[in-house]
């Protein structure tokens, strides 16, 4: 199965603007690889909570639609939240 997500490129990394990300229901992320220089980007929270449920998507493409342009990741890494059913930050590595 194949997935895809919408992002855009963040402007402001750090702390501060990440907490402020997941306040307005957004989830912050990197893409890295080797050769690559690493992104840093932002989706909605409705666009992977879904999706992250099922056990494909971690050994699966994920297609990342970062400001127009398609980007082949799969998924690393999800930081979730104690108790509430939220992701606070992904990782994906480029394909």
């Amino acid at each position: 199965m194949s997935y895809t997500i919408q992002a855009q490129i963040r402007t402001e990394i750090g702390k501060g603007s990440s907490r402020r990300l997941r306040h307005a229901n957004k989830v912050p992320a990197v893409i890295y690889g080797p050769g690559k220089e690493p992104m840093v980007i932002v989706f909605d929270q409705k666009d992977i909570i879904n999706i992250q449920a099922n056990a494909d998507f971690y050994t699966s493409d994920v297609t990342l639609v970062v400001d127009g342009k398609d980007v082949k990741v799969r998924a690393k890494a999800m930081q979730r939240h104690a108790f509430k059913p939220l992701i606070e930050h992904a990782d994906f590595m480029f394909v």
